[in-house]
């Protein structure tokens, strides 16, 4: 090989070498500019996030129809927050969980719960009754799953199936229409982010029953939030 050639051989690795470093800085840059976006929105996002929430917790607990009513009448719910511990295998989970009453009387709850979901990670709404008996409704308060597919999951209709649905059993998802009580029907193409947020609703539920039911939940006072 002539030294001429071995001079381009040369220029050539070296110049290969430049790119391949010069794309790992603007990558690093890139993963540092992102990092802190995401430190600088966190705070911005969770607080608008608990805004949504107490806006939401009158029509999971009430429904659409007498929510209205009340806001049109300049009524309101005495909505109280509260954390929930449960130790499952040695293992501690905390719920934020929100007690909803009117003129004293307890209206239902609103727990927060979150878990994997197809994509990434779903974040729940859970409107329960008093006595834990049924579901009064849901709402999808963060999701990423495929567009078209799994984020049906936000959608008025299919989310409509849960309300009344017993949360005294698991609930069951289908791909054949729902008929039984306690059946839910899968998104078409979706069937991983329906079934993940019928666990999350069922192991909820589960984890809550005794202390809500006991009243063992405690007042709020800030730490680590999993639901």
């Amino acid at each position: 090989m002539s030294s001429e050639n071995q001079k381009t051989i040369g220029g050539l690795k070296s110049s290969n070498l430049v790119q391949a470093w010069l794309v790992l800085v603007l990558a690093m840059g890139f993963g540092v500019s992102l990092a802190g976006v995401q430190l600088a929105l966190g705070p911005i996002i969770e607080s608008n996030k608990i805004n949504e929430t107490l806006e939401k917790i009158p029509e999971l607990v009430l429904g659409n129809a007498l929510a209205a009513k009340m806001a049109t009448e300049n009524q309101t719910l005495e909505i109280a927050p509260r954390q929930v511990t449960v130790t499952k295998a040695g293992r501690a989970k905390f719920y934020s969980v929100y007690e909803a009453r009117y003129q004293g009387d307890l209206k239902g709850w609103v727990v927060k719960t979150k878990g994997q979901g197809y994509a990434d990670t779903i974040e729940l709404l859970l409107g329960l009754s008093p006595d834990l008996h049924a579901i009064t409704g849901l709402f999808v308060l963060d999701q990423k799953e495929t567009p078209g597919l799994g984020n049906k999951i936000v959608t008025d209709a299919w989310r409509g199936q849960f309300i009344d649905a017993p949360a005294d059993r698991s609930l069951v998802v289908v791909k054949t229409g729902a008929a039984q009580p306690g059946e839910i029907d899968a998104v078409t193409g979706a069937t991983i982010s329906s079934k993940s947020v019928t666990a999350l609703i069922n192991t909820a539920i589960g984890d809550l029953r005794k202390p809500l039911t006991a009243g063992t939940a405690t007042v709020e006072e800030g730490g680590k939030d999993n639901g």
